[in-house]
């Protein structure tokens, strides 16, 4: 698309004008003057590029759907069994659900989304379909990669590598695993298969990992290994990492060392529930922090509204990040930290990068984190696709 965006300050410098041409940010300057184009005043706002979702769950949200009493035990199996039954009680539409979560997202100013979507026995590929479905559809708007997720078990629940392969085959875009010990009890097994899967069909991996401590820390290196002796560096990424946050620093750091030197990527949802990674230990060792909301007011829990300007505030308060440069890296990790992980060439904000942009009335970019105004604007590759805070399409 192509547009000519009068009066706003590029990451809190001095307003200028910006030149978007078939998509691109083509010129960046002073008083700039392009006939052909359409003109959009933007009044002095704060330019940021677009936000990246890079972890969270489109096919379960319940947005939209009316308050719901949550009712999930406190385990990880219960909410796995809870979220099983209620999919069907619920009639929890992924098609309809994603698409609610995803325009959600972009009326919030995410311009990316790395969605797991659940693939079992039970449901089969339904989650797959409708979220490719909303993807299709939002096409243009908003960039959606599908993670295959076997959260009840690939190894534990016959039938399910069958699936992720089908999956593999059609719109899913990585490789997802979780908790190679505590749901599969099988860690040599999943492990081997979701490396093998990705090797077979040229994906990326994403794998949760809740276990905590020792247990945790077994599995990384388990993927760590297996990252190395496949040559899939950069490739991998590692969600949650619970097991970094252990109160034995010593051996957390090391295991950073490892994550840093086969360049593992790491994604939080910096909750305060639980122990984790510490964002100035990666930092740090250089290794990738992404971040994402997580699931978003499902039969987990309540919370989340798809704000990542929201996020990089918890990320910030959970690693005590004050000044005002280490409050920008959360928003980076809330940014371009996603775009990395994602693979998203162009994201930025300077010449040449796409016009994935999101404006906000802030100051600065410590100032658009601590205080997460309503977007006033976010363009898609130089389309506007929201306004004051909500999708320009309206959400089913």
């Amino acid at each position: 698309m192509d547009i000519l965006l009068k009066n706003l300050r590029p990451l809190g410098q001095e307003t200028c004008d910006m030149e978007v041409r078939a998509g691109r940010i083509a010129r960046i300057g002073k008083d700039l003057a392009a006939p052909d184009l359409p003109v959009e005043d933007c009044g002095g706002a704060l330019a940021l590029p677009g936000l990246v979702e890079a972890h969270t769950h489109l096919d379960k949200s319940l947005w939209g759907m009316g308050w719901r009493e949550h009712q999930a035990g406190p385990s990880l199996r219960d909410k796995i069994d809870n979220e099983r039954k209620l999919r069907k009680e619920w009639n929890i539409d992924p098609y309809r659900q994603s698409m609610r979560q995803a325009l959600l997202s972009l009326g919030h100013g995410s311009t990316a989304i790395r969605s797991h979507v659940d693939i079992d026995t039970d449901c089969g590929l339904a989650g797959i379909e409708g979220v490719a479905r909303t993807r299709e559809e939002l096409a243009g708007q908003i960039d959606i990669e599908i993670v295959a997720f076997p959260q009840s078990g690939l190894m534990s629940r016959p039938g399910t590598l069958e699936l992720m392969e089908r999956a593999l085959q059609g719109p899913a875009d990585v490789v997802g695993g979780l908790d190679p010990c505590g749901i599969d009890a099988d860690p040599k097994g999943q492990l081997d298969a979701v490396f093998a899967l990705a090797e077979k069909y040229g994906k990326p991996i994403d794998i949760h990992l809740h276990e905590p401590g020792e247990l945790g820390a077994f599995s990384m290196e388990m993927i760590l290994d297996r990252t190395r002796a496949h040559g899939m560096q950069g490739r991998v990424t590692i969600s949650h990492a619970f097991c970094l946050g252990m109160p034995d620093r010593d051996r957390a750091r090391a295991l950073v060392a490892e994550l840093a030197e086969a360049q593992v990527h790491i994604a939080t949802v910096a909750t305060p529930s639980r122990p984790v990674p510490l964002a100035e230990d990666l930092r740090a060792a250089g290794v990738v922090l992404c971040a994402g909301s997580d699931g978003i007011r499902d039969t987990w829990g309540p919370y989340g509204n798809a704000d990542m300007l929201e996020r990089a505030m918890l990320l910030g308060l959970r690693n005590n990040l004050r000044a005002d440069r280490d409050v920008e890296h959360a928003f980076w990790c809330c940014s371009g930290a996603g775009a990395r992980v994602m693979g998203l060439a162009g994201h930025g904000i300077t010449e040449g990068c796409t016009a994935d942009l999101v404006l906000v009335e802030a100051e600065t970019v410590t100032h658009a984190v601590v205080s997460h105004p309503p977007r006033r604007l976010v363009l898609k590759a130089g389309r506007i696709v929201a306004r004051d805070g909500k999708a320009v399409q309206e959400a089913p």
